[in-house]
């Protein structure tokens, strides 16, 4: 289970760094008339008014993914405006109601059109979204505004394998799938964001993102690298790759948290550390952490730490680190 994670900002963060292609993965038909490298993020906008319209003294509506872009072969631009929704609204229409509010509010600020685009990313339900917004009366529509819908459970993972879109890559850990496909997917997933050989920086987003919604027990891991292990020999290397430095970041950041966790309890336990006893803990191994933090049970002052330190050391010598309290 997912645990205090920011969904929707995750999925900012991936389109900020491959908006263009989200548009040529999602709206092939935008990419006809929109000039590549015109792509320009626009500051969050704010709007002092409630959700859906309504005047609420204190409460303002953020929408922070808006893009102008121009036109191919004109001198005039429009906006695209991309609302990241992660969990579903309880009141069938209140999501409609809102992207029409943004809409509104969009055009009148800026004077431009608005392309309005829904990015989908729940679980449950499956049921499709509405992807419009009526007001009519028994004789006549007064207003019908539609935007794309883009929900990634209706999706079927395997029509975007063959894409090779650094996008695709990631979010075919959201399309819908069956459980006993969770290794392939993610095999997948992994084998295009290395064929793309992008820098590592976004190569890590990537394969952050699809870890962060495939997570892996270590049996699947397992499975996984055999999976991996099969692939042609010109693929393996390179994804092989990718699932061990994405192994062992995590391990390190495992490491961080898990010495802080200890040094926090210690501190409660013995009271406060000398630097130079902290820097020794710093050093410890994840075993010796783990060893630490069993055997900290037993201490009653800083002596008993002083002692453990020193029989020990991550070089298995006798360590000379001091603990005092101050």
């Amino acid at each position: 289970m997912l645990i205090n994670i920011d969904h929707d900002q995750l999925f900012k963060r991936l389109l900020r760094e491959f908006f263009f292609d989200f548009v040529d993965l999602f709206l092939p038909s935008v990419t006809q008339y929109l000039k590549p490298g015109s792509i320009e993020f626009l500051d969050k906008e704010i709007f002092a008014d409630g959700r859906d319209g309504q005047k609420q003294a204190g409460r303002k509506q953020v929408v922070d993914l808006v893009v102008k872009c121009r036109f191919k072969d004109q001198d005039s631009f429009f906006l695209i405006h991309v609302e990241p929704e992660s969990a579903r609204r309880r009141r069938r229409g209140e999501f409609s109601r809102r992207m029409f509010h943004y809409f509104a509010l969009l055009t009148k600020d800026h004077a431009l059109p608005v392309y309005p685009v829904a990015l989908l990313s729940y679980d449950k339900p499956r049921d499709s979204e509405l992807d419009a917004f009526r007001v009519e009366f028994p004789d006549k529509v007064v207003l019908e505004f539609r935007f794309t819908v883009i929900q990634l459970n209706r999706l079927n993972w395997r029509d975007y394998l063959r894409r090779d879109n650094p996008v695709a890559s990631a979010l075919m850990a959201k399309m819908g799938f069956a459980p006993e496909e969770r290794v392939e997917v993610k095999k997948e997933c992994l084998r295009m964001i290395a064929r793309l050989k992008l820098d590592r920086e976004r190569s890590k987003l990537l394969t952050t993102f699809v870890d962060t919604y495939l997570e892996f027990s270590a049996e699947d891991n397992r499975i996984l690298r055999a999976e991996i292990e099969n692939l042609p020999e010109s693929e393996r290397e390179g994804t092989m790759e990718l699932t061990t430095s994405w192994y062992r970041e995590g391990l390190q950041e495992g490491l961080r948290r898990e010495r802080e966790l200890v040094l926090r309890l210690l501190i409660r336990r013995v009271g406060a550390l000398s630097k130079r006893a902290e820097a020794s803990i710093r050093r410890l191994s994840i075993e010796q952490i783990e060893s630490l933090g069993e055997a900290m049970l037993e201490f009653t002052d800083t002596r008993d730490l002083a002692k453990w330190l020193r029989e020990h050391s991550s070089n298995g010598e006798k360590s000379t680190a001091r603990v005092r309290n101050r």
